[in-house]
């Protein structure tokens, strides 16, 4: 589903990704009221989407309040936040509220779609830019970074074995499965089925969430 004041966006949005396999469009709406009101008659309907791009400066209600109900309403469906600026500090609040990922409106057609699918399966995208922002933004404005702790127990997230709390960690760097496949030396559906162990031990809905937490306990 796709969420932005500018019908001229939601369409080529659409046109992208309709046109890809494996992906329908199933909702359009131009503020985040319109939105909910669409995704409860799609939910009627059996049809939730599973991913929405969700604008976040929209008349009405922004993307920042729709994407904070929707993750309460409609637990199964992520949220990719759009917006023109990657310092935007309302897609960072709403990144914070739910949402899965943050895309820039002019990604390119492969990278709008990537994201897509990502989420779609779970996982979740960010610009750089926007994981940086996010990272200090957790530590403290102008706070020094802090070396990552030792992989155990002691980083206070007891739940998890030394080799999840590892991986956690590199997560909280930023590093997408591969990466931290290749820092391991393991393979990347090894690293995939840690990511999930962790998420689900730890009760989160994705990676950003992980990253939230891993910098809550101490892991970075």
């Amino acid at each position: 589903m796709i969420v932005d004041d500018q019908e001229l966006i939601r369409t080529g949005f659409a046109l992208i990704l309709g046109a890809t396999d494996g992906i329908e469009v199933v909702g359009e709406a131009g503020d985040g009221a319109e939105a909910l009101r669409v995704l409860g008659e799609l939910s009627d309907r059996q049809r939730d989407p599973d991913v929405v791009l969700m604008d976040v400066r929209m008349p009405g209600m922004n993307g920042i309040e729709a994407t904070g109900r929707l993750v309460r309403q409609f637990p199964r469906t992520r949220v990719i936040v759009l917006t023109t600026f990657d310092l935007d500090e309302y897609a960072m609040d709403a990144v914070e509220a739910g949402a899965s990922g943050f895309l820039l409106k002019d990604a390119r057609a492969v990278e709008l779609i990537r994201a897509v699918r990502a989420v779609a399966e779970g996982d979740a995208v960010m610009a750089p830019s926007v994981t940086m922002r996010l990272m200090q933004r957790l530590r403290g404005d102008g706070a020094p970074e802090q070396p990552a702790a030792a992989p155990s127990a002691r980083t206070g997230i007891p739940e998890l074995t030394e080799r999840e709390a590892e991986v956690l960690g590199l997560i909280a760097e930023g590093l997408s499965n591969l990466e931290i496949g290749d820092r391991l030396f393991l393979s990347e559906s090894t690293v995939k089925t840690h990511v999930g162990r962790i998420l689900a031990k730890l009760g989160l809905r994705d990676r950003v969430q992980a990253v939230i937490l891993a910098y809550e306990r101490g892991l970075r």
